[in-house]
């Protein structure tokens, strides 16, 4: 099993439509994604990362044997946050449980680090998401603390845990 990270290929749509049309990997992303998730959807998507300026936004295809099977990205923030990236990442649920999702965050974290002014990567998954949290952890994450009551998924109230890289860390 060969796991890499690439740039976005308009023919990862229909990868992509299948891994975000399962309601448990929606569940563990941020609102906002139509479900079903169509081709359309994803081509939208892809167009979207490929346009974006690639100083500020780190987007890839988290890829097996050449097949796509998820999504990856460090979104830089703004004015007194310019030199941090926000992480968001999932993987098809079929894939969920092999570490691919770990490596796929250590070969992002590289690949910012290495070409870009980015000193800090953060990731906040849902607390109840320990596999997201693991994910984090085997990837050299440190634990910073727990967000209480930080958002509103599928109408409940949830806690958040912060998680981060400094490049130092590495």
């Amino acid at each position: 099993m060969v796991v890499k990270i690439r740039e976005w290929r308009t023919s990862d749509a229909v990868d992509l439509a299948a891994a975000l049309s399962n309601k448990n990997v929606l569940d563990n992303l941020r609102d906002g994604l139509p479900y079903p998730y169509t081709e359309t959807d994803g081509l939208e998507f892809i167009n979207a990362m490929l346009s974006a300026d690639k100083n500020d936004t780190f987007s890839f295809a988290i890829t097996v044997d050449d097949k796509t099977i998820g999504s990856i990205g460090a979104f830089r923030r703004g004015n007194i946050h310019r030199l941090t990236a926000e992480m968001g990442y999932y993987i098809a649920e079929e894939y969920w449980g092999r570490g691919i999702a770990s490596e796929a965050v250590k070969m992002t974290c590289d690949h910012v680090f290495e070409n870009s002014d980015i000193i800090r990567i953060f990731a906040e998954p849902f607390a109840y998401n320990t596999a997201s949290c693991r994910v984090l952890e085997k990837a050299g994450f440190r634990f910073e603390g727990i967000l209480r009551q930080n958002a509103v998924k599928n109408g409940k109230l949830l806690d958040m845990k912060m998680y981060s890289l400094i490049r130092d860390d590495r």
